[in-house]
């Protein structure tokens, strides 16, 4: 397929990316302050340690929206493994041991998402796909760094994009947001 269309692979690994990755069964677990944490948390990490370059992102209830790419001698698909399969033990284990009000019910649906899974694990958080769509012009980029942006107000959780917090819009805007990006 040619670039700017869907293959759902990680060709280049070191280009420009469109990804969206989600929880299984779409579970909204990201309601809970500590768990969007971790997940900021870790994509800062990601940054500083392993190569990623964050351009834009959003974290919404049961799923993740980003434009990203890899530094030169550094691997996409290593990094978004790493950060998946850090995320999700460090989520799981909260869940586990915070009090958690839906922790069963949470548990339950992770541990039915392992059991079907290849990769034989006990619980698993996320999906397995990350939808990878590689960019190639300014305006797809712009297109989705809009679309990125907009999914809090479009999902009616904030009326203007800059006000969510767990996104790049206050970056784009001007303000600093929890995580440092590099801009169009």
């Amino acid at each position: 397929m040619s670039k700017g269309t869907t293959s759902y692979k990680i060709g280049d690994q070191n280009g420009l990316y469109y990804l969206t990755f989600s929880t299984v069964e779409w579970l909204d677990v990201f309601t809970r302050k500590r768990y969007k944490d971790i997940v900021v948390d870790s994509l800062e990490y990601c940054q500083k340690e392993k190569g990623l370059e964050l351009y834009s992102w959003v974290l919404m209830s049961n799923h993740v929206h980003l434009v990203v790419r890899a530094k030169e001698n550094c691997q996409l698909s290593d990094i978004l493994r790493d950060f998946k399969k850090h995320t999700s033990k460090q989520i799981i284990k909260s869940i586990e041991e915070d009090g958690e009000s839906r922790r069963d019910w949470l548990l339950s649906e992770m541990l039915k998402a392992g059991a079907v899974n290849s990769k034989k694990q006990t619980y698993q958080l996320w999906r397995n796909d990350n939808h990878p769509i590689e960019l190639s012009s300014n305006e797809v980029i712009n297109q989705k760094t809009d679309y990125i942006h907009n999914n809090p107000v479009l999902e009616g959780v904030v009326a203007k994009a800059e006000d969510y917090l767990y996104s790049s819009a206050k970056n784009y805007c001007g303000e600093e947001g929890l995580l440092e990006v590099e801009k169009f």
